[in-house]
């Protein structure tokens, strides 16, 4: 795939999606989020790919919104650019049936800290900062932060966080829970590493089912999660993946997963 604003590569089942405009902290332009709303179609469609790598090129993960490019438009509407050009980046990635890796590289603000929440594991460099920086140009948290935050670190620190504006270092994200590994920067690739070559061999369609039963599970009672639990159980139990892995139970041997 051939893009002006990031880098698109597929090896091995692995979809590496690189937000590539270094030289402004990969901000985000127009252009990217939209090309990062069709890198995510094309990931999600093709079959070869397994897991989904996405990470920023540089220092920086990304810096948020590009101010600079944001304020030479005139009458811009807040509501008309996170429907056409965020909303659907992160309902893309919380409906992609294949897990999301964030490679969080550096420093994730505003926008940037929403997509890096709304990826399935992030794997962090210790040199990596989180920021809900809305609050420092009189804005709120936008692109899910105020649906992924309270969630994972509950409501009175998803407050402070987001009304003062405060710098989230990688070890407290993790202490936080709102990252999952932190690594010496360059123990960062190794780390992504381990984790896309599970996935890529994993039984695919089971993991996006899972994707799917925690999304429902924050706005749903346990009747009903008992209800789509035994619904999706009866997809995975008709996939290829589950003959094979019973297959390899009864021969004492590896899987060997297809995604299917």
């Amino acid at each position: 795939m051939n893009y002006e604003f990031i880098i698109y590569t597929v090896a091995d089942g692995v979809c590496t999606i690189r937000l590539n405009r270094p030289d402004v902290y990969n901000a985000l332009n127009d252009g990217i989020t939209y090309e990062l709303q069709d890198a995510l179609k094309n990931a999600s469609r093709d079959a070869n790919v397994r897991v989904i790598v996405l990470t920023g090129e540089g220092k920086a993960f990304c810096a948020g919104q590009d101010l600079k490019a944001a304020s030479g438009q005139e009458k811009r509407s807040f509501l008309e650019s996170l429907h056409k050009r965020y909303n659907p980046i992160i309902r893309a990635m919380q409906e992609m049936p294949k897990p999301i890796l964030c490679r969080l590289n550096g420093v994730a603000a505003g926008a940037g800290c929403s997509i890096v929440l709304a990826c399935d594991m992030i794997i962090a460099s210790e040199e990596a900062t989180l920021i809900e920086v809305f609050i420092n140009i009189g804005l709120v948290p936008d692109s899910g932060s105020s649906y992924f935050l309270p969630r994972t670190v509950g409501r009175a620190k998803a407050f402070e966080l987001c009304s003062l504006g405060s710098r989230v270092k990688a070890t407290e994200a993790l202490s936080l829970g709102l990252v999952n590994k932190v690594v010496a920067a360059d123990q960062l690739d190794n780390a992504v590493k381990e984790l896309t070559d599970y996935f890529a061999k994993a039984p695919t369609k089971a993991i996006g089912l899972i994707k799917k039963m925690l999304n429902k599970s924050t706005s749903s009672t346990l009747d009903e999660m008992l209800d789509y639990e035994a619904y999706c159980q009866e997809i995975a139990g008709t996939s290829g993946d589950y003959k094979e892995g019973v297959t390899a139970f009864l021969e004492k041997r590896k899987p060997n997963f297809t995604g299917s």
